[in-house]
């Protein structure tokens, strides 16, 4: 495979992407086409939490895809039951619904909350969200994003969304109005630079919505599977949500989302959601093989070492350069630098065979594979202390 037989002007251009095509991956590693490897610390955006390719999912697909692929969502399949019951065994809820996206997932999460406040609450349908947030892509999605840039988008958007702000639990409760159904966010806003949440607002806002009787839904597209350290993000401010929604890292690698809710809150009734690949088996058994990997205790424990082991050595890459604080839980972190710098080193870097993502101008964010190893991490580091000396020194001949 060559570029050349692979043009890039094919592809509708809607992001800036290097100059480099990537035929395989392996673990942490990528390799372009010109036989290039790059250590991945981004992973598909949180995505390939096993790594890339990791050989049980591809066995599992393979086994699957000789078995059955889908049989349409108008009927049941064995695969898609198994991994449904994993996961209500393993939460807080209830029930499933499996998506292909986290902004499908999300959308549902959306949708089910307005059948809700039509059943439960007088046709309540706002959903209050956060400024910073991102919840997808779809109309519905972004209308709930917080995110500037979407601001101006695909005008008219979808109304209903009144934005709060992180950990401010006065600007939630002044937006409650008996037009309100739901409190939605993410644990950890990472379209905006690894913003958490407190554990204590996080259980502030479920007694506040328990208080108003709304719902409270969880985005975990990110911070789900394993990413923070517990299975699930909410297990930290040990509290229960009424909805949550999965993506990204449930798949490890291909697309599988789920949407999850308490009995309470699954209210949908028949010809309200579907999507034709939903819940397909193969899909599915990529899930499976990834949630019984990423629950076990030695795995999470792991993890959190990695997890520990990375923001220290970016607190010491931080105090070596002058820049700012290690934000972030886990394995998603963020590193602020103070100076709109973070397209440079991200370009720097993959000059150097490092991929990284930076969120934000002044920011980088760091969403390695959960099985990320310490000299893959410390490989990381000494290529970011390398750039950083450099452009310091530019700095002070300038």
């Amino acid at each position: 495979m060559t570029i050349a037989t692979h043009p890039f002007d094919a592809l509708m251009e809607i992001t800036a992407r290097p100059p480099a095509a990537f035929v395989k991956g392996e673990g942490s590693y990528l390799w372009d086409d010109a036989g290039k490897r790059y250590l991945d610390f981004i992973q598909g955006w949180a995505v390939n939490c096993l790594g890339h390719s990791p050989p049980a999912v591809a066995e599992a697909l393979a086994a699957q895809a000789k078995l059955l692929l889908t049989p349409s969502p108008a009927y049941y399949n064995a695969v898609s039951l198994k991994l449904a019951k994993a996961l209500v065994d393993h939460s807080c809820f209830d029930q499933v619904f499996f998506a292909n996206s986290g902004a499908e997932a999300n959308e549902g999460a959306i949708k089910l909350a307005r059948k809700y406040g039509a059943l439960h609450k007088n046709g309540a349908y706002e959903i209050i969200t956060f400024e910073g947030g991102f919840h997808g892509r779809t109309l519905a999605t972004m209308s709930a994003s917080g995110k500037k840039a979407f601001e101006p988008l695909f005008e008219p958007k979808v109304s209903g969304f009144r934005k709060a702000r992180l950990n401010d639990l006065a600007s939630v409760k002044r937006l409650i109005s008996d037009q309100t159904v739901a409190v939605m966010l993410e644990p950890i806003q990472g379209e905006s630079g690894v913003w958490p949440a407190t554990d204590q607002f996080l259980r502030q806002l479920r007694a506040l919505t328990d208080t108003y009787g709304l719902l409270l839904i969880f985005d975990e597209i990110q911070t789900g599977m394993g990413r923070t350290g517990k299975l699930f993000h909410y297990e930290h401010a040990a509290i229960a949500p009424d909805i949550m929604t999965l993506g990204k890292g449930i798949g490890g690698g291909v697309p599988l989302a789920a949407l999850l809710a308490t009995e309470k809150a699954s209210c949908f009734e028949h010809g309200d959601q579907g999507g034709t690949f939903n819940g397909n088996p193969l899909m599915c058994a990529a899930g499976l093989v990834v949630l019984e990997r990423v629950s076990q205790g030695e795995f999470l424990k792991s993890a959190v070492d990695a997890g520990l082991f990375l923001e220290s050595e970016l607190q010491k890459l931080s105090a070596r350069h002058g820049l700012g604080d290690v934000r972030g839980r886990g394995l998603l972190l963020a590193l602020d630098l103070k100076l709109p710098i973070g397209a440079s080193l991200v370009a720097q870097a993959f000059e150097a065979g490092v991929l990284l993502n930076s969120p934000q101008p002044d920011a980088l964010r760091f969403m390695p594979a959960l099985n990320v190893t310490r000299e893959e991490i410390s490989e990381m580091i000494h290529c970011l202390d390398v750039i950083l000396t450099k452009a310091g020194a530019a700095r002070r001949v300038a």
